[in-house]
């Protein structure tokens, strides 16, 4: 491993290898829920930049007819239906059911028609519906914003990327608690499972899939 230069020395193993995206996208809004933006939450994360980046993207795909899916956390109280998980960080209380936490943080709101995904764990495809409401769509390319790029972002790439969709993910519409974690995450997952494009590269594409 050459550390003086990473990009260069996974190339050369192979990884990193360009997708192609298909011409029927849809946008997958990841967990913009008021915990990570409310200074008084144990969630806060100051990502409000990748909130701003990802309300462009999301004008963009509903203004070019893009299809839209959120998803959103909720537990039980008590957390019984979040297993292993919810013991796990313990922060997670916020999201059980009735928490305004838990709500969608302006104005990233889903509208009327646009596909809400409730789940527990860190992948939208784990324990949910998102995998065959795809793929009833007809979908190829899945755009990603959301939050946590280490967590709940990168477990839902991965699983796209498992269930054949190709993941690519908007790299201002994503944020970290640690400016750190986000590059090395990033880094990774373009290196092995997700394509990284800008804002300004989704809403070119989004115009193209629209013409």
């Amino acid at each position: 491993m050459d550390q003086a230069n990473p990009d260069a020395d996974y190339a050369a193993a192979g990884f990193g290898q360009g997708l192609l995206l298909g011409p029927r996208p849809a946008l997958l809004m990841i967990d913009f829920a008021r915990a990570y933006f409310a200074p008084e939450s144990p969630l806060y994360a100051g990502v409000e930049a990748a909130r701003n980046a990802a309300a462009q993207v999301l004008a963009a795909a509903r203004g070019h007819g893009v299809p839209v899916f959120h998803t959103r956390v909720e537990y039980q109280p008590g957390g019984a239906d979040g297993g292993v998980f919810f013991r796990k960080i313990g922060a997670l209380k916020v999201f059980e059911t009735g928490s305004p936490l838990g709500d969608f943080e302006p104005p990233l709101e889903p509208r009327p028609g646009e596909a809400v995904i409730t789940k527990q764990f860190p992948s939208a495809f784990f324990g949910t519906d998102l995998a065959a409401l795809l793929n009833s769509a007809g979908i190829d390319t899945l755009v990603i914003c959301g939050l946590s790029t280490s967590g709940c972002v990168r477990a839902s790439a991965v699983d796209a990327i498992c269930h054949g969709f190709v993941p690519v993910i908007v790299r201002e519409g994503v944020g970290d608690r640690l400016q750190s974690v986000h590059e090395a995450n990033l880094f990774d997952l373009a290196a092995k499972t997700a394509e990284l494009r800008s804002i300004v590269e989704i809403t070119t594409y989004f115009e193209g899939v629209a013409s």
